[in-house]
C-alpha cells in the first residue's frame, strides 16, 4: 500500500476495541487501485486514527479456510443464501496469535463473527476441539445441514492489513488489505493481485463518512469475498458466481507465480 499511514494519529488496540469492537456489524466492501486511496483518506475528518501495536501499523495476516468436499460454504456465499457461513483460522504473523473463526449472517444483513483462541501449530487443520466449536457455532445460528467433521482445508490466503478508527457518523472502523495472494492446499501455484486494495468498512446501519467519500469518488460497494474470488480464480472447475464482475474489473490482472 503506497499511502503513508504515518501521516495519521495512532490508536491502541485497547482503545479501538473499546470504541468499535464490532463482532456484529454491517460490512461494506470496496475494490480500488492503490493510487486512489491517498486522496480519500486525506479528505477524512482530522480525528481518523490508525491502529498501532509495538510501533507497527501494517500487520501481516495468514488464513486457512475450510469447506466441505462439495464446497458448501463457497456456493452458499456465491449464491447469496441466507444461511451462509465461513470457517477459517487466522494467524497474526507479527505476533503468532492464532484464532479459529466462524462467520455467519445475522439479522438485517449483519455479519456475526465468533472465534476461539487456537494453537499456531494447528493453523492449517481443524482439531477435535476446533470441530466441536465450529459445530456448536453453526448450530447456534441454525445452520444445521453442515457436518463440521467433513470440513477440510480449501484455500490459503495472505495479505497485509491497516486498520482505521473512523470518525463522523456513529462509531466504525475500516480495514485496508493489500498484497493479497491465494493458494490452494497442496499446490505450489500462487496467484496475487498487485496494486489492488480491498477496503472494508465495519459499523452500524448508517454509512460512515469514509463510505460516503468512496461513493462520491464513484466507488460503490462490491460483492468481493477473498475466499470466493480466490477459489474462482484458482479453480477452473468452480463457477465465478457473483464474483464474476469483480474479477473482470480488478484494477490489475491477477499474477501467477
Amino acid at each position: 500500500m503506497s499511502f503513508d499511514v504515518n501521516l495519521l494519529r495512532p490508536v491502541t488496540l485497547e482503545d479501538l476495541l473499546a470504541d468499535a469492537s464490532l463482532q456484529t456489524r454491517v460490512d461494506r466492501k470496496y475494490v480500488l487501485a492503490d493510487d486512489e486511496l491517498a486522496g480519500l483518506l486525506l479528505s477524512q475528518p482530522a480525528g481518523i486514527r490508525v491502529l498501532e501495536i509495538d510501533r507497527r501499523r501494517r500487520f501481516a495476516y495468514r488464513s486457512t479456510y475450510f469447506d466441505t468436499p462439495a464446497m458448501d460454504a463457497f456456493h452458499a456465499s456465491g449464491r447469496g443464501r441466507r444461511r451462509r457461513f465461513k470457517v477459517r483460522t487466522r494467524v497474526y504473523r507479527h505476533s503468532g496469535d492464532t484464532w479459529l473463526e466462524v462467520k455467519t449472517r445475522g439479522p438485517r444483513g449483519t455479519t456475526v463473527k465468533d472465534r476461539l483462541p487456537y494453537d499456531l501449530a494447528d493453523a492449517g487443520r481443524l482439531t477435535a476441539g476446533g470441530r466441536d466449536f465450529v459445530a456448536a457455532t453453526l448450530a447456534a445460528y441454525n445452520i444445521a445441514d453442515v457436518d463440521a467433521s467433513a470440513l477440510v482445508p480449501s484455500l490459503h490466503t495472505s495479505y497485509e492489513r491497516v486498520t482505521l478508527l473512523l470518525t463522523g457518523t456513529g462509531v466504525s472502523r475500516a480495514t485496508i488489505d493489500s498484497g493479497l495472494s491465494w493458494r490452494r492446499p497442496g499446490s505450489t501455484l500462487t496467484v496475487s493481485v498487485p496494486d489492488t486494495l480491498i477496503v472494508e468498512t465495519k459499523g452500524g446501519s448508517s454509512p460512515s463518512t469514509f463510505d460516503r467519500a468512496l461513493w462520491r469518488a464513484g466507488t460503490r460497494p462490491s460483492r468481493v469475498s477473498k475466499y470466493g474470488a480466490g477459489l474462482a480464480t484458482l479453480d477452473d472447475d468452480l463457477p465465478d458466481l457473483k464474483w464474476h464482475r469483480v474479477l473482470t474489473q480488478l484494477p490489475t490482472s491477477p499474477r501467477i507465480a
